[in-house]
């Protein structure tokens, strides 16, 4: 296995770039639309919150890559920024949809734990994001950073809530949990395997 440990992919930024600066933007318009939406009771501009979150998110990713500008800060950033704008929008559907109460007690503390340690954990090998862990382990990468897993990871049980299948939304949501406890535990023995722990 080949890890890439450059001076390139240790190095922190640089913090100001394109690809951060969408990152703050799209962050502050969606935790204040979706705080703007729980106040009002607005489900429209929850939807819109939800929009603004997921277009930004795939803008940051894109113009990181297409400008060369991927960094662990970025990465650090983009982590935390997901779990701003996802716990004030899971917040205010379940103020507008009491309803979806049990998907998000199921949703919420594994996004917000489990997912955030597990996305965190590359800064514990030189990777530049989580985006690359599949240099230190290709399928805790597949199941939790490649493309499919990430969409699964909110907008399937997102999307199961938006179409009224809300037991689906469960099963989604348990199916993820279940991925990221295995995950956890596959992340714990790489750090060990590797000296990191």
């Amino acid at each position: 296995m080949t890890l890439v440990d450059s001076r390139t992919t240790l190095r922190l930024g640089p913090f100001l770039t394109v690809a951060n600066g969408v990152t703050v933007v799209r962050t502050l318009a969606a935790v204040t639309l979706g705080v703007a939406a729980a106040v009002s009771g607005s489900m429209l501009l929850l939807v819109v919150a939800y929009g603004v979150y997921w277009l930004g998110d795939m803008l940051d990713g894109l113009a990181a890559r297409l400008l060369d500008q991927e960094t662990r800060a970025g990465a650090v950033l983009d982590i935390v920024s997901d779990r701003a704008c996802t716990a004030v929008l899971c917040v205010g559907l379940v103020a507008l949809m009491p309803e979806v109460a049990v998907v998000a007690l199921v949703f919420l503390p594994s996004f917000m734990v489990l997912d955030t340690m597990l996305s965190l954990a590359f800064l514990c090998w030189p990777v530049i994001s989580p985006n690359h862990f599949h240099r230190v382990d290709r399928r805790v990468w597949a199941l939790n950073w490649s493309m499919p897993a990430k969409a699964a990871n909110t907008a399937g049980v997102i999307g199961a809530v938006a179409i009224g299948q809300y037991q689906v939304a469960l099963v989604v949501a348990l199916a993820v949990l279940g991925v990221k406890l295995w995950s956890a535990v596959a992340v714990a023995r790489l750090l060990d395997r590797d000296g990191r722990a």
